[in-house]
Formats: C-alpha cells, structure tokens, sequence
C-alpha cells in the first residue's frame, strides 16, 4: 500500500496540469473547439455551439418593448374591406354607426313644476321640455305657463323646434312658437341652447310673432352641489321687447327680470323635490301697464315643486 501510494504520488507530481484547482480555470477563454472529435462517418456531426449567435435565434434576453409609433396608432381605415369585400362589410359599417355615433333617443323633462304662494292669489307654473333624436340633429319641444288658482293661466305657450350641434356643447334651434292665452298668436323662434364654461344652462331665443312682433327671452340657471344629492340652483330669466304691445301689456325695452333661488333633493337621480324663493320685477313700459291694471310690478313667490326627468 505505502508503495502505491508512493507511486501515485509521483505520477502526480509529474503532471502539474492535473494538479490545477479547475475553479480557476477560465473556460471562458478556452476554445473548445480545437478539442472537437471528428465525428464518425455514420454519427451526425457535432455542432460547435461557440460560433452561434444566440441572441439572433431568441434565446438571449427579451427586447424592451417599442412605443407605437404616433403616426401608426391605428390601422388604415377600412382595412378589412381587403379581406372581406366593401359589400360584405356595409352591413357591419352601418350597424356600428347606428348604435354607437347615430342612436335616436327621447329625452324629457319637468323643469319646473311648482305651487307658488304668494301675496294675494297663490299660483303655478309649469316648464317643460324634451327632445327626440340624435347627436346632431334633434326635434325639440318646449310648454310653459303660469297663472294664479282659479283664474284663466296669464300666460301658455308651446314650441316645436327644429335643433342641431354647433359646438359640443351647444344647439342652434328654430321653428314655431303658439302661444295659447290672450291674443291669438304665433311666432317664428330662432335661439341657441346649451352648456357655457362654469357649468351653466343657457336658454336664448328671440320670437317674431304673426304681428310683426319681436321680443327675445334669456333664461340661464346653475347647479351648485352642496352634496351627492343636495343642490342649490341659481337661476335668471330676462324678457325683452322691441316695441310696445299694449294687448299684451308689455312695453319697449326689458319687459320684466325674474331671479330665484332654488334648493331640491334628488331622491333619485330623475325625480328631485324643491323649494325656492323667487322675485319678479316689471320694468319701463311694462311696470306702468301692470300699475294702470292695479297690479304690483314686483312679486316675490315662495315656491315648493318638483324636478323630474326620464
């Protein structure tokens, strides 16, 4: 035993190459492929791995993926016609313009719909309005009117009115206007509706009637939420003439200013209780025609009513 030790040992020490501490070894460095065995005539020859470009052949790390392009967000338009046929894809084309850029809808809404108490007679009024139609076009109609118990209504009228987008927030609308008390008229209207910055409604139309009269309307109102279902609506009315029409006791200039003040309760989203103050004044020609017919010219009415939609 102790002489083949000895002589392994020995053998050892003659080759220092097998002595190496191969963690040091740099295999990195090393050309394995100078130690490449010819393969034999009926083996498939070996592959040197050294030479191959792995990263080419996906194997090496994934790509940081690339920003579209913004110039090539989308797809050239009606691409699939290439596929399928312009005739095969019209069908599909104007579906998805009916329910998504051309739906017809019907809208309405009780605006104000209100008892008012007041000095002397208590009152009403009603405001009304809705629409049927798309984005872009729209047939609007419109009814108000108030009037104390008892008594004939002072004032009704309706209005059909033919609406279209001007801005994406705003219609142009014109059409017809009946009034439905006192003399027997009918006006062509022209106006605008919409929403301003700073969230308010705007209701403007100016009125020609049969008569060759022309008077205009401003009504404009914003909603304040207090909270979730808390709001207090600000809202101004200002009616103006161009001329004097005694039948109707109004005179030149503004006819009267109305501004109220309005707090209701959404118990739901579409139906809202209120209550309100709101003051009128008569002004110029149209305060002295309401004195000769012992009327005052400025009311306060304290209302309570209710605001609904569907």
């Amino acid at each position: 035993m102790r002489l083949f030790s000895a002589s392994l040992a020995a053998m050892i020490m003659a080759t220092p190459a097998l002595a190496q501490d191969h963690g040091q070894m740099d295999h990195g460095q090393m050309d394995h492929g100078a130690h490449q065995m010819p393969a034999a005539p009926d083996e498939t020859p070996e592959v040197d791995h050294s030479q191959m470009d792995h990263g080419a052949m996906g194997h090496g790390p994934p790509a940081a993926p690339q920003a579209p392009s913004p110039n090539n967000l989308t797809g050239p338009p009606n691409a699939a016609d290439a596929i399928w046929g312009a005739a095969a894809m019209r069908p599909a084309r104007e579906a998805l313009y009916q329910e998504h850029g051309n739906m017809q809808l019907f809208w309405f809404q009780g605006d104000r719909l209100e008892y008012r108490a007041r000095a002397g007679e208590d009152g009403y009024l009603w405001d009304v309005q809705g629409y049927y139609g798309g984005d872009i076009n729209k047939f609007w109609f419109k009814s108000e009117g108030e009037g104390s118990f008892g008594e004939p209504p002072e004032s009704a009228e309706v209005q059909a009115l033919y609406s279209r987008a001007i801005a994406p927030f705003f219609d142009l609308q014109a059409g017809v206007r009946q009034d439905l008390t006192g003399p027997d008229r009918t006006h062509a209207v022209i106006g605008v509706q919409g929403l301003m910055p700073y969230m308010f409604e705007v209701d403007a139309a100016a009125f020609l009637s049969s008569n060759g009269d022309l008077t205009a309307r401003i009504e404009a109102e914003y909603d304040q939420r207090i909270s979730q279902r808390l709001i207090l609506q600000p809202r101004a009315e200002l009616n103006l003439s161009a001329q004097e029409i005694p039948e109707l006791e109004i005179g030149s200039g503004i006819d009267n200013i109305e501004l109220g003040l309005r707090l209701r309760y959404e118990i739901a989203r579409e139906f809202a209780p209120y209550v309100g103050i709101e003051q009128e004044w008569k002004l110029g020609g149209s305060r002295d025609f309401a004195r000769l017919a012992g009327e005052d010219s400025s009311v306060t009415n304290y209302v309570i009513g209710v605001r609904f939609w569907f």
